[in-house]
């Protein structure tokens, strides 16, 4: 079954642009690396260049554990936590209905 998550966080403001590069890289290694990952998307919010919000949906639960214990993963939580202003706050999500297949 697939897995729905979103991880919400606001950095500080002169981390924005090393955070939006460690980013970047990361989601282009998932896309690259983790067939078993659906989506992964990372969005900044327009009026608070701070605020984050990154939704990624993978196919399973052994497809999330797989991503969580990646090198991949470490390596962008190295950048990313310590830029953080609170905790990044992790969210699972059930579908109700959309509009993909």
């Amino acid at each position: 079954m697939p897995v729905y998550m979103t991880a919400q966080y606001i950095v500080q403001p002169e981390s924005v642009e090393k955070c939006q590069a460690a980013v970047s890289e990361f989601v282009d290694y998932v896309t690259r690396n983790e067939p078993d990952t659906r989506l992964y998307i990372s969005l900044e919010e327009v009026d608070n260049k701070t605020s984050f919000l990154n939704f990624f949906i993978f196919e399973s639960e052994a497809a999330e554990e797989h991503h969580a214990n990646s090198e991949a993963v470490r390596r962008f939580t190295d950048i990313l936590y310590p830029a953080c202003v609170e905790p990044v706050k992790f969210t699972s999500y059930r579908l109700i209905a959309s509009t993909e297949e």
